[in-house]
């Protein structure tokens, strides 16, 4: 059976981005109305959901096993590790390490997919998707629906792990001759970073960027929680 290839914003695109919009709307509804014990439950059945359906694309890379797609080391393993772990646990390092790399990096693959391949219902589609999707609604959830709250120490972690993964990923890369976070060349498929100059120009600008939102994402709480009662 031949499928049809995705097309960014095309049909499917835009039916992704609808249950997007309604999970996320959902999961801040039933978050704000729960006890502490129903939240508990819900976290460890979206924690293991979450994990099961990382697992499962984590193992399809290996079918056939390659140094250029099966290694764990894009940021979205991490995230969706984080969320899950985050979910379950609701840690409030895990859910720092959830909402800054899923409300920024995995929301715009949303906006920008790095998809190519074929269209719903192809596993690859399902699969991607999935991840993403998850990895917002629970940055969502615990932050809109349970009330997480990041803080300057949580910024603080967030930039220096992420910094730690991406020196990590640049000498894997350089070293296998693979491209892991976009790091050391730019996605064959438009994206953001296409705005951002050539290599290694765009890495520094996007880590500019990227922490600049970063740090926006976190002043407002912070102003909210100082001018609280103590």
């Amino acid at each position: 059976m031949t499928h049809r290839e995705f097309t960014p914003y095309g049909p499917s695109h835009w039916a992704v981005l609808v249950v997007f919009v309604v999970g996320a709307v959902l999961l801040v509804w039933i978050g704000r109305r729960q006890t502490e014990d129903q939240a508990r439950r819900l976290g460890r059945i979206l924690g293991v959901v979450t994990a099961v359906i990382y697992a499962g694309v984590l193992l399809y890379s290996l079918i056939p096993p390659s140094i250029q797609w099966s290694v764990p080391l894009q940021l979205t393993d991490l995230a969706t590790t984080a969320g899950a772990y985050a979910l379950w646990s609701q840690r409030h390092w895990a859910v720092a390490l959830t909402y800054y790399w899923g409300l920024v990096l995995s929301v715009q693959a949303l906006i920008s997919p790095v998809l190519r391949g074929p269209d719903f219902p192809h596993y690859r589609f399902l699969a991607f998707w999935a991840i993403h999707l998850l990895v917002v609604w629970a940055a969502i959830y615990l932050t809109w629906g349970r009330g997480f709250r990041p803080t300057w120490r949580s910024y603080r972690l967030v930039v220096g792990i992420t910094l730690a993964w991406a020196a990590v990923t640049m000498t894997f890369n350089s070293i296998a001759r693979t491209n892991y976070g976009f790091l050391n060349r730019k996605p064959d498929t438009a994206s953001l970073l296409d705005l951002f100059g050539p290599w290694p120009v765009y890495v520094l600008v996007a880590s500019v960027l990227v922490a600049a939102v970063w740090a926006l994402m976190t002043w407002p709480w912070v102003r909210i929680a100082n001018r609280l009662p103590s």
